[in-house]
């Protein structure tokens, strides 16, 4: 398994987890009408949230998620891009890595007509 930002979700300074699956207050937080929804009781839906963060993302998924962050692309399919592209005006897609590809001088010069001179 891959190092990941934290080992914990709870170690995580910017996030709600420990106010919606530790109870921690909270008084910049609102509890959210489907979180509240998904058990009766305080101690209940902590442990349902707690639940949502136990699966581990295979290391493809991480693999993905690490190259749109490193190339600050979204991370979606073709739907999704097309909506945000519409969205901003800007094209969003995965860049290849590395320079371009320089094209052979020679082979461009030749059939621009520029080959050896016949002297």
């Amino acid at each position: 398994m891959r190092a990941a930002i934290v080992d914990d979700a709870a170690h995580y300074r910017w996030t709600s987890y420990r106010h919606n699956a530790l109870g921690q207050a909270n008084t910049c937080l609102t509890p959210h009408a489907l979180y509240l929804a998904m058990q009766r009781t305080d101690q209940a839906r902590q442990a349902a949230y707690r639940d949502l963060f136990r699966a581990e993302l295979d290391s493809q998924a991480i693999d993905d998620i690490r190259l749109a962050l490193n190339q600050n692309q979204p991370l979606g399919n073709s739907r999704f891009y097309a909506k945000i592209e519409a969205m901003t005006g800007q094209r969003r897609e995965a860049k290849p890595r590395g320079r371009p590809y320089a094209q052979d001088k020679t082979a461009t010069a030749q059939k621009a007509g520029q080959g050896e001179l016949g002297i």
